[in-house]
C-alpha cells in the first residue's frame, strides 16, 4: 500500500526524475568520482529524484560490487537533498539481492525492471514483485515494459501489495493506462498510487500522458542538456503551450528520430551527449555500442537547436 516516505516525496516534484549514466574510466572499470561530478550536476540544475543504475544507468551491465559503489555513491552525494532509487533486475532471486544491496548502500527505493529473459503470465509477475517487495523495506516501482506488461486487474493487485507505491510505463499503449488508472482509481478509491511516463524520451508523449492524469516522468535529457529538460519540465507544469510545441517540434522530435537510427542509443547516446557537455563518463560496455561520429554530430546540431530556441525565447521575454 502507498506510504511514506517516498511515495510523498515523488507525489509532486518541481523537476525531472534524473537518471544518471554510470562513469567508467580508460580501463573500463567505475569512475566513482567521474559519476559523483555528474549527480551533483543534475542536483545543482533541479533534478526532483536519482535513479541510480536503472536503464540509463546501464544496470545489466554492472556487477553486484560495482551496483552498490554506485548506489552508496549516489546516496552520499545526494545527502538526503532528494531521494536515490536504485535498480533491481533478473529473476526473482537475483532481484532480491540486488534490492537488499540497494537497501543496505543507503537507497530510498528500489525501480524493479522486468524478470530477465523469460515471459511470464501474471499470476506469476504478481508472485515476482511481490518477493521483491517483501525483501526489503523499501517502497518500490514496478517497471512495465518489453516482457512485463500488467493487465488492469494485475495492477490493482500490485496497489494492493505492501511495499509497491507505483508504476512506469515504458510500454506506451496509453488504452491499456487509462483502463489500469480507471481499474485502481474505483477499486482502490483514494490511494495514491504513483504513474510514470517512463518511454525513453518521455517528453515526447508528456501531453498525451498527462491528458491521462500520468505527470511524473523519468528524463533522459536532464542528464547531458539539464536546462532544455527543465525548461520543459516548467513550460509542461505551467501551460505555457508555445514553448512546449517548440521544443518537440525543434529539440525533442528531431532526437527522437536520431535515437531511432541505432539499437541502444537510448543509453549509448545519453552517454554520448553527456560527453558533449564536457564531463568524460566513458564510453557504454558491450553489448552496447557507440554512436558514429554522423550521429554525434547530429547530436550536437539538435542540442544546439534546443538552446538557440530557449536563447530567443529568453531575449523575447527580456524585450517585453
Amino acid at each position: 500500500m502507498t506510504s511514506a516516505p517516498l511515495a510523498a516525496r515523488l507525489s509532486e516534484v518541481p523537476g525531472p526524475l534524473f537518471f544518471p549514466v554510470t562513469a567508467y574510466g580508460p580501463d573500463g572499470t567505475v569512475d566513482l568520482d567521474v559519476f559523483r561530478a555528474h549527480v551533483r550536476a543534475g542536483i545543482d540544475s533541479g533534478a526532483a529524484a536519482v535513479f541510480a543504475c536503472c536503464g540509463t544507468g546501464e544496470f545489466h551491465a554492472l556487477t553486484r560490487e560495482e551496483f552498490r559503489l554506485v548506489v552508496a555513491a549516489a546516496v552520499g552525494e545526494t545527502a538526503g537533498q532528494i531521494p536515490v532509487v536504485a535498480g533491481a533486475g533478473y529473476g526473482t532471486a537475483l532481484a532480491v539481492q540486488y534490492a537488499r544491496t540497494a537497501e543496505e548502500a543507503g537507497a530510498d527505493g528500489l525501480l524493479a525492471m522486468p524478470p530477465y529473459l523469460v515471459v511470464a503470465d501474471q499470476e506469476g509477475l504478481l508472485n515476482h514483485y511481490a518477493a521483491l517487495a517483501a525483501a526489503t523495506g523499501l517502497e518500490t516501482i514496478v517497471y512495465q515494459r518489453d516482457n512485463a506488461v500488467f493487465t488492469p486487474e494485475t495492477v490493482v493487485a500490485l496497489a494492493r501489495t505492501p511495499g509497491i507505491i507505483g508504476l512506469k510505463d515504458g510500454y506506451g499503449d496509453l488504452d491499456l493506462m487509462q483502463r489500469i488508472v480507471s481499474a485502481v482509481r474505483t477499486q482502490l478509491p483514494g490511494d495514491a498510487f504513483l504513474y510514470f511516463n517512463g518511454l525513453p524520451t518521455a517528453e515526447l508523449t508528456g501531453l498525451a500522458y498527462r491528458g491521462i492524469g500520468v505527470t511524473l516522468y523519468s528524463s533522459a535529457v536532464f542528464a547531458f542538456a539539464p536546462d532544455i529538460a527543465l525548461a520543459f519540465h516548467r513550460a509542461l507544469a505551467s501551460g505555457d503551450d508555445d514553448l512546449v510545441n517548440g521544443l518537440l517540434d525543434h529539440f525533442y522530435r528531431p532526437l527522437v528520430e536520431l535515437r531511432a537510427k541505432g539499437r541502444g542509443y537510448a543509453v549509448s547516446l545519453v552517454k554520448a551527449g553527456v560527453r558533449l557537455q564536457g564531463l568524460d563518463v566513458g564510453e557504454v560496455r558491450t553489448p552496447l555500442t557507440e554512436p558514429p561520429a554522423a550521429h554525434v554530430k547530429d547530436l550536437i546540431e539538435i542540442i544546439a537547436g534546443g538552446r538557440a530556441l530557449l536563447a530567443e525565447r529568453a531575449s523575447e521575454r527580456g524585450q517585453a
